[in-house]
């Protein structure tokens, strides 16, 4: 007889969550992913000029506001044939690598190191051991013994006094942790670290685009001017100090988000056999070097791998039929039939809650259940990410990618199949973070020695005003967010939004079943799951973590008789 197991809300993410599961013998042979918190940020934007949309659906998420705004302003380029300065590229490359390196440090340590850190065991620790670990697996300098000592005494305290603070009501003493006492103690001292790094990375934002979150962007380019000698504009003295931030980020990454990473995950080498799903991963790919338009000179690739097959990567086509949305499953309607899908330059928005009443025990599954529509490429499901975007590069040759993905392999001593996991995918996303370290460096590089060169363009205002427009267009922006591939429609008429859609990687992630009843990554990857404490499953976590879901913004709120305590009018939904 199988039980079905309720995980609401997912904590450690971005915005509201459901997971449902069926547990029979200790695995999990079923399961659905709801989002619980509407989407309308796209009606908001219809009637008003493409040029401003960009600041509007950056709004969708207050974490993952630079890709958002990329894409935005590339639909619109797209639409309009304009190609940005070479300049402005490199700024934009330089300004998604450190949002890869903050994003994915702040995730590991953050959001889903414990699940896997027993912050409690650390107590118990001997600081001289920790020390030892530490100093074996990297130079980070905060190392000493007398470092871990403090650390520990201070952690203590907490504990004894009740208030564990930041640290509170997690799975410690699960039957599933299993770091030794003093990896754990460095994980932690590490975790309180990467709370201070933070900080500094996202100044490279605020240089090039006036602030964060919400860095400001440009269709044509960049609103940042190039001015070495004024104090007013982008000078020598701030783009030194961006130079600064990249190679400390780059020394955070290689000697303490990498370290900890390997050594974790040494210990948990069998979830390399857990939360393998369908297979099917696609990276729309990011990094241009030879303009937006050559994806063939994109750093990260373009692509997609079938059934887990790497020999052959196939195309992606965003302006044909190959993608479409379904709604069979979401509490949306189309105007015709509603299981048929649509590609999204023709995508609809059309809320419909049907849904029932919180607070309730379970989703009627056999309805729809989910405010994440379900997009498919060619039918099929895909899973996007830090695991896709490797195992794309990996594929098409690219050597770094190579590199970085064989030292993983062979420090953990597992086969390349241990990357279809939530273990492979945690560790993809270490790699993205170091090779965007590496390729950070290189632009800024570029920068300079365009700038050099007498090279001060950073906007391509040709096409600014819209009577140089045609009377209707449409265009495609799309780039590879932290959490996968992302990418916005948008349709162009006598100078007016006319419509416009996201679809971002945790709606292809968490969406649910298909008209065909195909399961999309979430539920698909939780099958076969083992949870030893059905009261406690912390197994659920782990692999839903090892995505990063992003589903956004608080909505609605309700006390445990179901009555709203808050809500708003103009409502949006990230689900990057």
């Amino acid at each position: 007889m199988a039980e079905r197991i309720v995980v609401d809300p997912i904590t450690r993410i971005e915005g509201h969550l459901r997971i449902e599961a069926e547990v029979k013998d200790g695995k999990i042979v079923d399961a659905w992913s709801s989002s619980t918190m509407v989407r309308g940020l796209e009606n908001i934007v219809k009637g008003r000029d493409p040029r401003d949309v960009w600041a509007f659906v950056q709004r969708t998420c207050g974490v993952c506001t630079t890709v958002h705004a990329l894409s935005s302003v590339r639909a619109v380029e797209d639409a309009l044939d304009v190609v940005v300065p070479p300049n402005a590229e490199l700024v934009r490359n330089l300004m998604v690598s450190a949002l890869y390196q903050h994003d994915h440090v702040v995730h590991f340590y953050h959001l889903h190191a414990l699940d896997w850190v027993d912050i409690v065991s650390a107590l118990s620790a001997d600081p001289n051991e920790t020390s030892k670990l530490a100093q074996s697996i990297s130079k980070w300098p905060k190392s000493s013994p007398g470092y871990f000592s403090d650390l520990q005494k201070r952690l203590t305290k907490f504990v004894e006094s009740g208030q564990l603070g930041i640290f509170a009501n997690g799975y410690w003493g699960h039957p599933a942790m299993k770091l030794p006492a003093e990896v754990n103690l460095m994980a932690v001292a590490h975790y309180l670290e990467a709370l201070e790094w933070q900080k500094e990375i996202v100044k490279v934002h605020t240089i090039f685009g006036g602030k964060n979150p919400h860095p400001n962007y440009l269709v044509g380019g960049m609103a940042c001017a190039i001015n070495i000698e004024d104090p007013g504009g982008l000078n020598a003295e701030r783009l030194a100090y961006v130079k600064k931030l990249l190679e400390e980020a780059k020394t955070f990454v290689e000697q303490v988000y990498i370290p900890d990473l390997l050594a974790i995950a040494s210990y948990y080498k069998d979830w390399g056999a857990i939360g393998k799903g369908f297979g099917n991963y696609m990276s729309y790919g990011e990094y241009p070097t030879n303009g937006y338009n050559d994806v063939s000179s994109f750093k990260f690739k373009q692509g997609i791998i079938l059934d887990r097959d790497l020999t052959k990567v196939h195309d992606v086509d965003h302006r044909n039929d190959d993608i479409q949305e379904f709604v069979n499953n979401s509490w949306y309607d189309y105007d015709g039939d509603g299981d048929a899908g649509l590609h999204p330059w023709d995508g609809e928005t059309n809320i419909n809650y049907t849904g029932p009443k919180p607070p309730y025990k379970h989703l009627d599954v056999d309805q729809k259940y989910s405010f994440i529509k379900t997009p498919r490429w060619k039918g099929k499901p895909m899973e996007v990410g830090p695991l896709a975007r490797v195992l794309v590069n990996y594929v098409k040759g690219d050597k770094e990618t190579q590199e970085e993905v064989g030292a993983v392999l062979k420090y953990l001593d597992v086969p390349a199949e241990a990357l279809f996991s939530t273990l492979g995918r945690t560790a993809a996303r270490a790699i993205c973070a170091k090779l965007s370290s590496n390729w950070g460096l290189e632009f800024y590089d570029q920068l300079i020695a365009n700038i050099k060169n007498g090279d001060m363009r950073m906007a391509n205002m040709e096409k600014w005003e819209p009577s140089t427009w045609p009377k209707e267009c449409k265009g495609v922006g799309f780039t590879e967010a932290p959490r996968g591939a992302l990418a916005h429609w948008i349709r162009i008429k006598d100078g007016k939004t006319e419509n416009y859609q996201q679809v971002v990687p945790s709606t292809w992630n968490a969406s649910p079943r298909d008209p065909k009843g195909q399961r999309s990554a979430y539920e698909a990857t939780l099958i076969g799951t083992p949870v030893a404490d059905d009261k406690l499953p912390l197994e659920i976590i782990r692999t839903i973590h090892s995505f990063d879901p992003c589903i956004a913004c608080s909505v609605h709120l309700y006390d445990e008789h179901g009555k709203p305590l808050t809500g708003v009018d103009n409502i949006s939904m990230c689900t990057v």
